[in-house]
């Protein structure tokens, strides 16, 4: 079971090997160009992982396009443009602050607010209980404590 185990651990801890010797790019220049903007975009099948990571056949063609755009001679921003114009701000795995991704960056707040009324909300409707003990209770309490030590 331990072999196991070990065995799992060592395919889980393996760096992710999605890019390809036959993607990449011959000019170690432009091969790390083409890795830098990979890293930052998305790849639209796994939604958590850069198209650098991925294994998925779109994030492959994405890398390959990206890679033309560089041969290209367009610039690490022109080659974003290119991609976010197809694919949209989604494609980012950071999106720009603007009207349209407003709801996207807010939206951690607005739930952490909505959380805390509705925390404050919770409490606020609860009834104070205040317990009033007889003299006999107190009496029999008290004992009972001796009791314990």
């Amino acid at each position: 079971m331990k072999y196991v185990v070990i065995l799992l651990l060592t395919f889980w801890l393996q760096p992710a090997l999605a890019v390809t010797p036959s993607e990449q790019l011959q000019d170690q220049k432009l091969e790390n160009r083409a890795r830098e903007i990979s890293r930052g975009l998305r790849c639209l099948v796994c939604q958590n992982q850069s198209i650098d990571d991925s294994d998925a056949g779109l994030a492959k063609d994405l890398r390959i396009l990206v890679r033309e755009r560089i041969v290209a001679g367009d610039s690490n921003q022109e080659v974003i443009n290119f991609v976010v114009e197809r694919y949209g701000d989604f494609v980012l795995l950071s999106p720009p602050l603007k009207p349209a991704t407003w709801l996207l960056w807010l939206s951690p707040i607005l739930l952490l607010a909505i959380g805390i009324y509705l925390v404050r909300h919770f409490f606020k409707g609860q009834k104070k209980v205040t317990i009033r003990l007889s003299e006999e209770e107190k009496q029999r309490l008290a004992q009972f404590l001796e009791k314990d030590g």
